[in-house]
């Protein structure tokens, strides 16, 4: 499904269209590697992660504005078909070395644990980090979102 339908999906169950609606939107998928994408857009469709995480020092980079209550965002898969539509309820920022037990279980990731969710995400951010040269450091901020899924197909 095209990330625009999807969108007009939403907006009809809740009453309203694309040209009366005041509501906007972003579209992106998760991961930097197919598998990974596919799978986090499939568990958050089905509402099991319900949060996720970037650096800080990346949104600075990209010149990219830092994430906000409220906000729509619709998940894709790799392929940029559109899975699911989410609202951020909480945005946190906070040093990667104090993400604790609770963020890594609301991200639904592998098996829930802290462990987990550190070095996947150690592996993830250095290679962000990487790609924008810059060197990550365990103390760098972290951007932490967390949403409810608010429709799919």
């Amino acid at each position: 499904m095209t990330v625009i339908d999807l969108w007009k999906m939403y907006l009809d169950s809740i009453g309203e269209d694309l040209e009366s609606t005041k509501k906007t939107y972003e579209s992106w998928h998760f991961c930097n590697n197919e598998k990974d994408a596919n799978a986090l857009a499939e568990l958050t469709k089905k509402g099991i992660k319900r949060a996720t995480a970037g650096l800080l020092k990346s949104y600075e980079v990209e010149n990219e504005p830092l994430p906000e209550l409220g906000e729509l965002h619709i998940i894709e898969d790799w392929n940029g078909n559109g899975v699911c539509v989410i609202k951020l309820k909480d945005v946190e920022i906070l040093p990667f070395n104090e993400v604790t037990e609770a963020h890594a279980e609301i991200e639904g990731e592998g098996d829930g644990s802290l462990e987990y969710w550190r070095d996947e995400h150690l592996k993830f951010f250095k290679q962000d980090a990487e790609g924008l040269n810059f060197s990550f450091t365990e103390d760098m901020e972290i951007v932490f979102m967390i949403f409810e899924t608010v429709f799919s197909s």
